[in-house]
Formats: C-alpha cells, sequence, structure tokens
C-alpha cells in the first residue's frame, strides 16, 4: 500500500488518463439493467372520466365499461406482473405475447370470469417471468465477487480503489471512469455532503465540502507580495453537532421503544426517562435537520448510519427534509463505532481516499487464475432420453392374499415372542398355531430378515436362553441343523461373539458351516447348548462337526459346581489381599503419623491466706507454652476464675 493517499476529488491528470476499469477477471462486467418503476396513476382528464391505475392509457366511459375491463385477461395479466415486481403492459403488447404463446387465450374480452381462462393467465405469467428469469450468454460468464470497492488499473503495476457508494445509482460499472473523471471538477459551487450517526442515544452530524469551487483553485497562486499562497484544505468541515440522550440501560444495551415493543411496558422511573430521551432525542435531531434543510438540499451525498427504528427519525414523518426514496442517501460500506466526531471524520476520509496497491500484471494474471480454479464447476445437464428408449416403468409390489397375510401376521408374532423372551406366551401360541406354521423346525420365512433359518437359530442369535432351552428339551428343536450363509453375516457374527466360552473356538471361515451353536453370542446360551448336549447325549450328535451341532464339550452339574468352588475361592483370596493391603496402609500411616502434642497437667491451686496475683505465678506461664490458642485461652480464663475465687474465701476468712 502506498503511504501516499489521494484524495478522490483531486487526482492527478497523468493518472485518471492511464486508468483501466477492472474487476477479478479483467473484464467489464456487463452492466444491469435498472428496475422498471411502476407507472404513476393516470388521473381522470375530465370530470366523470374513469380510468385503470393499472393498466396503461385505459380509460372508460361508464361504469360497466370499467367493470368489464376489471374481469379482462389483460387487466388481471398486468395485476399479477405488478405483484411479482414487474411492469405492467399495454393491451398491444399484450395481444404480441398472447399470439406467441403455443395455447393462445381465448376470450380474453369475454366477462367470464372461469377458471379456464384463469388458468391460460397463470400460463402466460409464468412464461413471461420464466423468460426473464433466463441468463443471457454474458451472464453465464463467471464475474467477480461484488465488493465495495471499485478497481482501476494503471499499467504497469498501480492498482486505484474507489468505493462505489461515492457513484450515481444509475451510473453502470462500465461508465464509473467517466464519473470519476467528471468527479475532479467541483463546478460552480463546489461538492458538499451530509453525514448524520445515531446509536445508544449518540448523535454525530456534519455538513462538509469535499470539494471546492473551480474558481477557488483558480485563484490559487501567489500572493500581491509574490509568496505562494498557502492551500487550502480539501476537505472543510463547514457544520457539525454532537449531542447525547439517556436511551438505553448501562450494561444492558437496546432501546427502550424495541424493549416496550417486545415485552410488556416498563412503569419504572429508569424506563420512563429512557423514553423521555428517546422522544429527545427524536426531537433535536429533526430540529437540526430543519435547521441545516437548505445545506441538505445542496448536497450531493447523504450518508446515513442508523438502526431500522432509528433510521426513521430522519424520514418517514411529515415534513421531513429528507425524503425515502432520495437517490442521495447512502448507507456507510464498513463498520463504524459509537457516533463521535472523531468518527465522523474517520469515515469521512476513509470514504474520500483512494486505495492504491502495487501489483504487476504477472500477479494480477495469477490471482484471475485462482480465483477460475475456485470457481465451482457447472453441473452437467441431465440427458434427455430419447423417445426410442422407453422409460422403465417400476415394478409394483404384489398384492398379498389374505391367506398370506394373516400367515404373515402369525410369523411376524412368533419372531417378537422370541425376541422378547415371553415364554408363557410362546407355548401357548406354538401349541395352537404351531402344526399351521409347519413345525419346530420349519424355515424362517426371507421376508421376515432374520438371522438364522430356524427358531431355534433365531433365538440363540438374540440372546435368549430361557426360549432356548425350551427349544432344545421340550419342543425337540434340531441343533445341528446349518445357518444359511449371507453376505457379511460370518464377520459380523465373528466380531459380535463373545470369549466367555470354556472351550475354544475357531473363527467361521468360508468352508465352514456354522449351526445355532455358532449363532449364540452370550456364554449363558451356549451353556444351555452344552446342558443339553450332557443331559441327552444320544438324541443328537451334539459334539460333531461334520453334519452335527458343533457344541465343544458337555456341561455336567459336578463341572458347574466346581467352577463354582474355584469362583468362590478366587473371590476369597481377592478378599484376603484387599484386607492385607488395608492393614499394611493403616500400618505405614501410623509410622508416618507425628507424636501428639505433650498434655498439660492441671495444677490445682492451693488456698493461701493472702491474695494473690490474677494470671497465677511464671511456672504456670511455662505450662502452655505448647498449646494452641484456643486452648491457651481455656486455661487462662479457669485460672482467672480460681483467683477470683481465693480472694473471695480470703475476704470472707477476714471478716
Amino acid at each position: 500500500m502506498s503511504q501516499f493517499q489521494y484524495h478522490v476529488y483531486s487526482l492527478p491528470r497523468e493518472l485518471l488518463d492511464t486508468l483501466i476499469p477492472r474487476n477479478v477477471l479483467n473484464q467489464v462486467a456487463p452492466p444491469t439493467p435498472p428496475r422498471p418503476s411502476s407507472p404513476p396513476p393516470s388521473a381522470p382528464s375530465a370530470a366523470g372520466a374513469r380510468a385503470c391505475n393499472v393498466c396503461l392509457s385505459a380509460s372508460f366511459a361508464d361504469v360497466n365499461e370499467q367493470r368489464t375491463h376489471y374481469r379482462s385477461d389483460w387487466h388481471r395479466y398486468n395485476v399479477k406482473i405488478r405483484l411479482g415486481g414487474g411492469a405492467p403492459v399495454s393491451e398491444a403488447h399484450f395481444a404480441q405475447l398472447v399470439d406467441g404463446l403455443e395455447d393462445s387465450l381465448s376470450g380474453s374480452a369475454s366477462s367470464s370470469g372461469s377458471e379456464t381462462e384463469s388458468d391460460d393467465v397463470d400460463a402466460l405469467v409464468s412464461r413471461t417471468r420464466k423468460l426473464a428469469r433466463s441468463p443471457s450468454p454474458s451472464e453465464n460468464a463467471p464475474t467477480g465477487p461484488q465488493t465495495p470497492l471499485a478497481w482501476f488499473h494503471s499499467p504497469p503495476a498501480t492498482q486505484v480503489g474507489i468505493y462505489r457508494a461515492l457513484f450515481s445509482l444509475q451510473t453502470p460499472p462500465t461508465d464509473y471512469l467517466e464519473e470519476l473523471k467528471a468527479m475532479q471538477s467541483g463546478g460552480e459551487y463546489g461538492r458538499t455532503w451530509a453525514l448524520f450517526m445515531t446509536a445508544g442515544g449518540h448523535f454525530a452530524g456534519a455538513i462538509v465540502r469535499v470539494k471546492r469551487p473551480d474558481a477557488e483553485e483558480e485563484d490559487e497562486g501567489v500572493t500581491r507580495k509574490g509568496k505562494p499562497k498557502r492551500p487550502k484544505p480539501e476537505i472543510e468541515v463547514l457544520k457539525h453537532k454532537t449531542f447525547h440522550r439517556y436511551t438505553t440501560r448501562r450494561k444492558q444495551g437496546g432501546s427502550q421503544g424495541l424493549n416496550d415493543n417486545a415485552k410488556s411496558k416498563a412503569v419504572s422511573a429508569g424506563a420512563m426517562l429512557r423514553r423521555y430521551g428517546e422522544q429527545a432525542l427524536r426531537d433535536d435531531i429533526r430540529n437540526l435537520l430543519q435547521d441545516w434543510a437548505e445545506e441538505i438540499d445542496e448536497c450531493e451525498r447523504i450518508w446515513i448510519r442508523a438502526s431500522v427504528s432509528n433510521r426513521r427519525i430522519f424520514l418517514d414523518y411529515d415534513g421531513a427534509i429528507i425524503q425515502k426514496g432520495d437517490n442521495r442517501l447512502r448507507t456507510f460500506p464498513f463498520p463504524t463505532r459509537r457516533p463521535t466526531q472523531a468518527e465522523l471524520t474517520r469515515c469521512l476520509n476513509e470514504l474520500t481516499r483512494v486505495k492504491i496497491s502495487h501489483l504487476t500484471e504477472d500477479a494480477l494474471r495469477a490471482q484471475d487464475e485462482a480465483y477460475l480454479a475456485s470457481l465451482p464447476k457447472p453441473k452437467p445437464k441431465p440427458a434427455v432420453p430419447t423417445p426410442a428408449e422407453p422409460e422403465k416403468s417400476k415394478e409394483k409390489p404384489r398384492q398379498l392374499s389374505r391367506e398370506e397375510e394373516v400367515l404373515r401376521e402369525k410369523w411376524f408374532r412368533l419372531l417378537e415372542m422370541v425376541h422378547k423372551s415371553r415364554l408363557d406366551a410362546l407355548k401357548a401360541f406354538w401349541a395352537r398355531e404351531g402344526a399351521d406354521l409347519g413345525g419346530i423346525d420349519t424355515p424362517v420365512p426371507e421376508w421376515a430378515d432374520e438371522r438364522g433359518s430356524t427358531i431355534l437359530q433365531v433365538a440363540a442369535h438374540a440372546g435368549q436362553p430361557d426360549v432356548v432351552q425350551w427349544l432344545l428339551e421340550q419342543a425337540g428343536a434340531d441343533p445341528t441343523i446349518d445357518v444359511p450363509r449371507a453376505a457379511g453375516a460370518d464377520e459380523e457374527d465373528a466380531a459380535a461373539e463373545s470369549d466367555a466360552s470354556d472351550a475354544p473356538r475357531a473363527p467361521p471361515s468360508a468352508g465352514t458351516r456354522r449351526t445355532a451353536y455358532d449363532l449364540a453370542r452370550t456364554k449363558v446360551v451356549r451353556d444351555v447348548f452344552r446342558r443339553a448336549a450332557a443331559a441327552d447325549p444320544e438324541r443328537w450328535d451334539w459334539l460333531g462337526t461334520e453334519g452335527g451341532a458343533r457344541v465343544p464339550s458337555v456341561l455336567r452339574p459336578e463341572m458347574e459346581e466346581g467352577r463354582e468352588e474355584k469362583k468362590k475361592a478366587r473371590r476369597k483370596g481377592l478378599k484376603d489381599r484387599v484386607r492385607e493391603r488395608e492393614a499394611r496402609e493403616k500400618d505405614a500411616v501410623k509410622e508416618k503419623s507425628p507424636s501428639p502434642p505433650p498434655v498439660v497437667e492441671r495444677v490445682r491451686a492451693e488456698p493461701v491466706n493472702g491474695p494473690r496475683k490474677l494470671g497465677g505465678s511464671a511456672g504456670a506461664a511455662e505450662g502452655i507454652a505448647g498449646l494452641t490458642p484456643e486452648m491457651r485461652a481455656k486455661v487462662e480464663r479457669e485460672r482467672r476464675a480460681r483467683a477470683a475465687e481465693a480472694r473471695l474465701k480470703a475476704l470472707s476468712g477476714a471478716r
């Protein structure tokens, strides 16, 4: 950044002649057409004449003709376009739009308001809006981000940045350079600005001259004595004013008016003072604007920094000096601080001083390439299917019959009882519906989406030991049936298996068959299989791996008793070790604890015939040297009490 700061309205001619408009891509952005404003309502030309405030050049002789017009498609089209922010069209233009529509409107001049006509008008409005939104080829080209600064390039390596808010709203970006050159002329009266700030009860306002008249600049030269005249400052403050009113609570923020609108109206003394402060602030600002009315009318720009609620102080009231739609109104394009005179000066310097940078064309080109690389790539347009390719129709699910629905409902009820271990309900249900479902070893239907092909396998995988025990011992379920293979099922089951089994188990491989026991993920369920194998070893091939149930070992009652004894012995050993450790810790604490302080024996005072001094003898003072302050105070109180008793006895003996 250059140390020298140029003034926007006093740029050197040699710099202006070399400037080139530039954006991020070193291209001039296409000008955006101004939004068409709605035409003012046409007033009746003669007494008794009638006109439409929406449609252009539409006047009527009587009320009937006016009512007919209001029911026409032309009028309804203009109303909908105007509500959407567009401009109404004439009757001739509307006729051209109707001719260009494939399905032309019928009965546009008819007085009937049928639904068909309304649909036709909606179609025409939708098509018009779609054409208005369709981007032009120039809009598809990438443009730079919209920043508050407009940049100009001066070869070989100088860039000049000026705030866009300084230019007129009607000036397209392509004409910024021409307007910048026109700014260098102050005209007959010069260029003045009005700056106003208000926030938190503070107000600061000023009328400043940012460009002197051309006549004053020509007068600059030498004085009568031949000495050069002292140059006048480029910025001159003509009027300024600051004041403050109490409108916000300390460390709370927010005005009292906003708080009253959001909550119930407060009745405290502070709230009443703040309401008075807001009213006084509003009156002071409007009175100041009234005093500066002539200067404000001559200003080229009016800068206002205020919140939405405070902005109403300057606009939207009877007799307002500044109108709401004034093209001179601007907001500060950068953050501002508390409204003060110093802050106004800082903001004025920020607006009028040119931003200078020095980047070579190679550096600018590198910036452009980096920006183009950061732009998101356009999404590919979906391919339009050719008429020859018939669209694939979605397969509709097959409608189930009544019998199939009943069967599915039974299976769902059965599997729910298995998963929730409702054994009593399961026994009753199986006694009633078991034959209809096909027996205890019937495969579970695929649409049930269960892990396992039989009820026993489902119960083992769900971890329900009571259901597994009933199926093995009473229902007669076959534990040797293979589990069907499923993609990813082996890995999932292997990860979920518990390591609590007594017998070592090898991980399942691609060629290893699996049974209901392999689906059991807890030791409790596996022990049920082992107890069943010990209780009835001849019923099934429990221990076999080829065609058997793959149970690794049986579990007899004496084995369980021995396992329980081992557990008890292990628990007892743990308790003994805990007791020993606690005893060792207690002994270590006793060894490290300091010796208790010596106990001072209380010496009973011997009765004497004569009076004694308060506080006892010197030996007694030495006896309390090692005591705490509380114990010392207690001993002193006892000594004083004994001394008082001795004096009373001596007095009574003397009498």
